[in-house]
């Protein structure tokens, strides 16, 4: 399996997140994104047995939210390196894969379904 280090994987998101359309970038507001080795077991359950879950948006989506919604902490965008490396043989596709994992994230926090993303080829 392809691996980088962690300061290496970071790089490659933090490049990937950097080449996004401006306004997808501008368009995030209150948004993390972090760099975790595995999706958590609560997340694994809620996804079909053999899925490989490579990111995961969590929050309110833009659509949602109403002059109610001040002072909350950011939703959060999720990366799994070591699923992302799994199918994964080279940093380049490792850069694509983030990329089109970001934008896939992205697609939720604009309230998009996972067949809407599909259908964009995200």
């Amino acid at each position: 399996m392809f691996t980088l280090s962690e300061d290496e994987f970071r790089e490659v998101a933090a490049e990937a997140i950097e080449g996004l359309p401006e306004e997808f970038k501008s368009a995030l507001d209150n948004v993390d994104v972090v760099v975790e080795d595995y999706p958590p077991r609560e997340v694994m359950r809620k996804f079909p047995r053999g899925r490989l879950i490579l990111g995961l948006y969590q929050g309110v989506p833009n659509k949602f939210r109403s002059s109610h919604y001040k002072l909350v902490m950011p939703d959060k965008i999720s990366l799994y390196k070591r699923n992302i490396e799994a199918v994964c043989s080279t940093r380049i596709q490792v850069y694509k894969r983030i990329r089109k994992t970001l934008l896939h994230e992205i697609g939720h926090h604009f309230s998009l379904s996972d067949r809407d993303l599909r259908n964009m080829g995200w």
